[in-house]
């Protein structure tokens, strides 16, 4: 095998179509966020979207829930309490275990984000058919479970 066997055109790959996309979405909301004087991330964003859907959740299950490692988690949880978005509390069962829970304001704050969140998805949906729509959504799960069950170390 030589090098160019191995060569990959990263410009027309899919690893990179999906990132820059990921981060312009990204850099989209936080621009959209900071025009509506909204102190927030898509991280924060994204934290206090699962905790409207369920709140109350497990420190370690938010973790997961938002593909974070439970420092980073950790870190982000810290900032968001500071801002007064949510509290930690012991589990009343297992005190081995913090609970976390959105406050008024960090559901206010949510819930001003959902017609920026319904823009962009109308904004990414542009022009696109709703067939080109489904068969993207399978493809992008097909690409997520297939990272799934990799071994990055092989």
């Amino acid at each position: 095998m030589n090098n160019s066997d191995i060569l990959v055109d990263f410009d027309k790959s899919l690893g990179r179509s999906i990132g820059r996309s990921s981060k312009m979405l990204g850099y989209y909301l936080d621009e959209a966020f900071q025009a509506e004087g909204l102190d927030l991330s898509k991280e924060q964003m994204l934290v206090l979207k699962k905790l409207h859907e369920k709140d109350g959740l497990i420190q370690n299950e938010l973790a997961a829930l938002t593909f974070r490692d439970k420092s980073s988690l950790a870190r982000l949880l810290i900032k968001m309490e500071r801002k007064n978005y949510v509290f930690r509390k012991q589990d009343d069962f297992d005190r081995r275990l913090n609970r976390v829970f959105l406050t008024e304001l960090g559901s206010t704050i949510f819930l001003k984000t959902r017609p920026l969140i319904i823009k962009l998805n109308n904004i990414i949906e542009r022009n696109i058919s709703e067939r080109d729509i489904i068969q993207l959504r399978k493809t992008l799960d097909r690409i997520q479970q297939n990272l799934i069950a990799a071994d990055p170390a092989n």
